[in-house]
């Protein structure tokens, strides 16, 4: 690229014309060029030597005119001397740097098939490029447009720099394109009126990091085959996206919107970077993109994210106020037209929006609506119990069917409760079983394919993001939400050997295994109705008499003192007797009326009498889980 022209009170590289010079107040006087043969610049020759210098030139002539001061009347004399064969001037290479336009300067229509300079330039009037075609580089670097820049419909076909221009009146690039497949650049430039980008189409990159939009920045329509590079910019005005279409990345890190009450919608095929954005006033965003990035991204005012095909990553973002994210259900549409997805419509794209991080967001202001949380990750997030989740979020699930893990000595089968989990608890249970590599373990993914790849969360602080957004389920009435939430939080502290005591862990395993933590209503059914069928085999094998009859006996003993009587209870079934349907229907009496807390009534040996208060103290414990179980499932 170029660099910036020499400060005005230093003499410029060329021979100069020095009119007008004053050693006290301008030393340097005129900074126009020498002509070849004159010892003046072509403002400063005499009106013969002019005129024969006009003569000489012919249309597609390479003219150097760097520092010349052109007044409207020198710049069409010259521009009619270089139309001679053609309607349109016609410059070959075309060197203005640091020329001075005073009052209008129209090179509309004009044609430059050489390289076409103009670093350094002042135009104090309207600059008008308005269809013209630069076949060369096109070098505006350090410009100054004091007023209305128009390259409406221009052409640049090779690299451009626009780096550092001031534009104090309104900048119309409408309709423009860039076709160098490099960089056309605008960065550091400064927009003090209007920028108007409308329909432009850049094929390569596009450079406007640190450039600075006071008026509105209209970019309606405008096409970025390459990258679009914004970084660091200022809209003090309105920044206008409206159907921009982004084959490459949209790079907003660090940029600043004032007043933009609206951004997009706009499509990208790769990512939208808004990460340590701005947005000082509320705003509506719309996109529809591969990646939304919005690391350490901060909305002073309220904030809409409609989004559709994105994966979005808000790590670290600051919210003042509520920010909602949401996926859009059908394509955006405006007033003109509905936004054209067919980049983004191709196998492997799935309209649905993923949020894969909050981590150090404050939830209390973020909104997620309708969003594949399946990979996100919320630790290190605050306030994660006032978050809202809103229509069908969708969390990661745990594996299906049986699991083998096979040991030297011994094989063990998993099958996992179906719930939904936390993306933490996946990389926090695979490096657990030491597996850090992308293969599952167990059905359990590791964590690949994020920013970070540390290390999963401590079962603590894993423990308490479960209990965190259980509240938030609770507190919209959401029960089985919540359920699962905390069968996530007893899992994580019943396999937490460092800040989970050893007795407690033993009483939570217990209770997972009877009953789920009180959510597995199936299975505590199951125990129950695996105790009662025990409880029936053991009385009908040890607990019955024969056959049914008084409870007590006594016997009759003759001492010399004299008769004496004892009790004798009834005594078991000899082997071989016991199975019969007297005796099962007399069992199956006891251990159901054990269920409830009642006795039968019916006469037990003592061995009986142990196992009817065994089941009258385990069944209805069973029992009250089971219930318990149901009613958590089914709450609202």
């Amino acid at each position: 690229m170029s660099t910036l022209p020499a400060p005005a009170s230093q003499p410029p590289t060329w021979r100069h014309c020095r009119y007008g010079t004053d050693p006290a107040t301008d030393p340097v006087g005129c900074r126009g060029i020498h002509i070849p043969g004159h010892n003046s610049c072509l403002a400063h020759l005499t009106k013969a030597d002019r005129a024969v210098y006009l003569a000489d030139l012919a249309s597609g002539a390479d003219i150097d005119l760097r520092g010349t001061p052109f007044v409207p009347a020198l710049l069409d004399a010259l521009l009619k001397a270089l139309r001679s064969t053609t309607e349109r001037p016609l410059f070959g290479d075309a060197q203005f740097d640091e020329a001075t336009f005073t009052g209008g300067a129209g090179f509309g229509r004009a044609t430059f098939t050489g390289d076409a300079r103009f670093d350094g330039a002042t135009f104090t009037g309207t600059a008008g490029f308005g269809g013209a075609t630069f076949l060369g580089i096109a070098l505006f670097h350090g410009v100054t447009f004091t007023g209305d820049a128009a390259f409406t419909r221009a052409t640049f076909t090779d690299t451009t720099d626009f780096g550092g221009a001031t534009f104090t009146g309104d900048a119309r690039f409408k309709g423009a394109k860039f076709t160098d497949t490099t960089t056309t650049a605008f960065d550091e430039a400064t927009f003090t009126g209007d920028a108007q980008f409308g329909a432009a189409t850049f094929t390569g990159a596009a450079g406007f990091t640190r450039a600075t939009f006071t008026g509105d920045a209209q970019f309606y329509g405008a096409t970025f085959t390459g990258d679009a590079r914004f970084g660091r910019a200022t809209f003090t005005g309105e920044a206008g996206f409206n159907l921009a279409n982004f084959t490459g990345d949209a790079q907003f890190d660090g940029a600043t919107f004032t007043v933009t009450p609206s951004f997009g919608p706009l499509v990208c095929v790769r990512q939208v970077d808004l990460s340590g954005a701005v947005f000082g006033a509320p705003v509506a965003i719309e996109i529809a993109a591969s990646a939304v990035r919005c690391v350490r991204t901060r909305w002073e005012s309220t904030a809409t994210l409609r989004l559709r095909y994105a994966t979005v990553n808000l790590t670290d973002a600051v919210l003042s106020s509520p920010v909602a994210v949401t996926a859009h259900p059908s394509p955006f549409t405006t007033s003109a037209r509905t936004v054209d997805e067919s980049m983004l419509i191709a196998p492997g794209f799935d309209p649905s929006v993923r949020v894969t991080s909050v981590q150090g967001v404050d939830a209390a202001h973020l909104v997620l609506t309708d969003t594949d949380l399946t990979t996100c990750l919320f630790s290190g997030a605050f306030h994660l119990d006032q978050l809202q989740l809103e229509g069908r979020c969708s969390f990661a699930r745990t594996p299906i069917g049986l699991h083998v893990r096979l040991h030297w000595y011994k094989i063990w089968l998993y099958r996992w409760s179906r719930r939904r989990t936390l993306a933490e608890e996946h990389h926090w249970r695979a490096e657990e079983a030491g597996n850090r590599n992308p293969a599952p373990a167990r059905g359990w993914y590791a964590r690949t394919g994020l920013d970070d790849f540390g290390r999963a969360p401590e079962p603590e602080s894993l423990a308490a993001t479960y209990r965190q957004l259980r509240k938030a389920f609770e507190d919209r009435k959401n029960g089985p939400g919540a359920a699962d939430f905390y069968y996530g939080e007893m899992e994580i502290r019943r396999h937490d050997k460092t800040g989970t005591p050893r007795v407690e862990r033993i009483l939570l395993s217990g209770y997972w295994l009877l009953s789920g933590y009180g959510l597995r209503a199936m299975r505590a059914l199951g125990w129950l109705l695996a105790t009662m069928v025990l409880t029936v085999g053991l009385l009908m094998a040890f607990g019955l008499p024969p056959a049914p009859g008084p409870t007590q006996q006594s016997t009759l003993t003759v001492r010399p003192t004299g008769l004496s009587t004892a009790p004798v209870g009834p005594s078991g079934a000899a082997p071989g007797d016991w199975l019969t349907l007297p005796r099962l229907d007399r069992a199956t009496r006891t251990a159901f009326n054990s269920v409830v807390f009642r006795s039968a009534g019916e006469g037990l040996t003592s061995v009986g009498t142990y196992i009817e208060m065994v089941s009258r103290f385990l069944e209805p414990i069973l029992l009250v889980l089971a219930l318990l179980a149901v009613r958590n499932r089914v709450k609202r």
